[in-house]
């Protein structure tokens, strides 16, 4: 079944550009604080934000404020630009990163070239819990898809951490086995799924403006590079669900106007 996802506002984006983030958190970067260029120290305030962050992530609610704020002096910050790549997958790993202004993409590329899309992460997520537990190489690559701020938790400096606190260790393990479950859920549909039910959840599944109906902004590309088909195949079947009612295609954007044909359609048997 489709999984409830926070309803968040989403962009139009330009088919013709290489992917930049359908989310809105570009639009609100410079509402949540001035981000410092790359290189230059963090503002004095970082701490403290970064310790608010802590505050809303369920990986560290077990904590109390000291806890958190230990956490926050543990980590650093960095920038990254729109499009700009976080790490590749078979890089050296060290770090687990949160997310705290913009949105991330997380991204398995193919021996075709082609990438699988496993997941677009936003405010106040985590990723890279997996080269923080081994210290191995990344198993994904992820890439910024708008101007992002990334709160930085080096494995040398946190493992200590965790080590005194197991509720954390805990809720990285089960964030982990969270999302090695999703990928098997992924890779399951690929085999055995056809491409209108891949299609369906995708846009189930996917955050969407929570003003009238549902609003997606992911370009025919990104489809199918999060479903493992092709933009025409995506294409064909957007534009026949277009023609009988169960969404609009409007100025690149995708308008859910029948939700319940597409839970139909996303579960086949």
């Amino acid at each position: 079944m489709a999984h409830n996802r926070p309803a968040t506002r989403v962009k139009a984006i330009d088919e013709s550009r290489p992917a930049s983030g359908a989310i809105e958190a570009e639009g609100n970067y410079y509402n949540h604080a001035k981000i410092p260029a790359a290189g230059i120290a963090p503002a004095p305030h970082w701490a403290e934000r970064a310790r608010m962050l802590l505050d809303r992530c369920v990986l560290f609610k077990a904590l109390n404020e000291q806890e958190r704020r230990d956490v926050a002096a543990l980590a650093r910050s960095r920038t990254f630009a729109p499009n700009e790549p976080i790490f590749h997958v078979g890089e050296p790993g060290s770090s687990m990163m949160g997310v705290m202004v913009g949105a991330v993409r997380i991204s398995l590329p193919s021996s075709k070239g082609k990438n699988l899309i496993l997941a677009d992460l936003l405010a106040g997520e985590f990723f890279g819990e997996i080269a923080l537990l081994d210290g191995n190489p990344r198993s994904a690559s992820a890439m910024a898809l708008t101007k992002c701020e990334l709160l930085v938790l080096e494995r040398r400096d946190f493992l200590p951490f965790l080590e005194r606190t197991p509720t954390v260790c805990l809720n990285i393990m089960r964030l982990f086995c969270k999302r090695m479950r999703r990928t098997d859920e992924r890779m399951s549909e690929i085999a055995f799924f056809d491409l209108p039910a891949r299609l369906a959840r995708a846009l189930l599944r996917y955050p969407a403006t929570g003003h009238g109906p549902p609003k997606i902004s992911l370009s025919q590309a990104e489809l199918a590079e999060m479903i493992g088909g092709t933009r025409e195949n995506v294409n064909r079947c957007l534009r026949g669900w277009h023609r009988r009612g169960i969404l609009q295609l409007k100025d690149r954007w995708t308008i859910i106007l029948n939700p319940e044909v597409l839970h139909l359609i996303e579960e086949p048997y």
